[in-house]
């Protein structure tokens, strides 16, 4: 009866942890399934953050290549102004040398200088161009300019009549136009090498915010890649129960099989000791052996 009464604890004991065991493996398929999700993110963030690392390193090259671009013209910006003060040393020169000429011929004639006649005729223009005027006025104003014009022509004609000054002054008009060309030249150098640098700054500003979204994505693939190493280790645990179950499992489905074996066994023992003990009756002969079954099936 004892031997009876142990089959359906264990049975019982083996449902509980079958049940267990359910519960534990649904609970390690959930964090596989985290685990997994949480991978697929790290990929997806990792991908974004090498994309953006990727424009990054683009736009860097392209402000590298502007600022060898403005450096190249802010070189050509200063040899180009070191030729435009060579030249417009030339014309200080030249207008030096004529200088005696022009205050010689001046003092000859008694005449006002030509450089004072231009002076007024550029004050009759701006007067005629800023200044609202009557009929009668602006007509003074624009004989007296004609007047001044041809002056300033006339006096100009004679005084390049003379070689040398002629020779002087067609250096001079050379060396002001150098001057005014190299002029320009700086100018434009300037212009250019200052889009240069402002394309170079718009590119590095460009790159520092992809850097600061790349710097966002690189903390959220860490995040999620300690999460999913977090749910894989759990997960882990949970099949390392699994197997454990199993094996108590296993270890208990024995202890069963041991008992149905031991209950057959006392079964057949008393049997065998009940015609043991007939034959007793009957006058046989017991063996030693005999004794100790019917002692052990209770007999004795």
């Amino acid at each position: 009866m004892e031997t009876a009464a142990c089959e359906p604890v264990a049975s019982e004991g083996l449902n509980d942890l079958e049940e267990k065991r359910g519960i534990v493996n649904e609970d390690a398929e959930k964090h596989r399934k985290l685990r997994d999700e949480l991978n697929n993110q790290t990929k997806e963030w990792k991908s974004k953050r090498d994309a953006l690392n990727g424009q990054v390193r683009e736009l860097v090259d392209e402000a590298g290549k502007c600022r060898e671009e403005r450096d190249s013209l802010n070189q050509k910006v200063r040899e180009t102004k070191e030729l435009r003060d060579e030249w417009n040393q030339k014309v200080t020169a030249l207008k030096e040398q004529l200088a005696p000429y022009r205050t010689e011929k001046n003092d000859e004639k008694n005449e006002v200088p030509v450089k004072q006649l231009k002076k007024q005729l550029q004050d009759l223009e701006y007067t005629q161009q800023t200044k609202s005027l009557g009929k009668d006025k602006e007509n003074e104003i624009v004989k007296q300019i004609s007047v001044l014009a041809r002056q300033i022509e006339e006096r100009e004609k004679t005084y390049e009549q003379n070689d040398e000054i002629k020779e002087l002054v067609g250096q001079l008009r050379e060396a002001k136009a150098q001057a005014e060309t190299y002029h320009h030249q700086v100018s434009e150098y300037a212009e250019k090498a200052q889009a240069a640098h402002d394309r170079m700054i718009g590119y590095y500003e460009q790159a520092d915010r992809l850097r600061k979204e790349a710097d966002a994505a690189q903390a959220k693939f860490i995040e999620c890649k300690q999460a999913a190493d977090e749910e894989h280790k759990k997960h882990i645990e949970q099949i390392k129960s699994v197997h454990e179950m199993d094996r108590d499992a296993s270890y208990n489905k024995g202890g069963k099989k041991n008992a149905v074996r031991k209950k057959k066994s006392d079964i057949e023992g008393k049997k065998e000791a009940k015609e043991i003990f007939e034959r007793f009756k009957a006058g046989d002969k017991l063996s030693t052996e005999d004794l100790m079954a019917l002692q052990k099936s209770g007999y004795l």
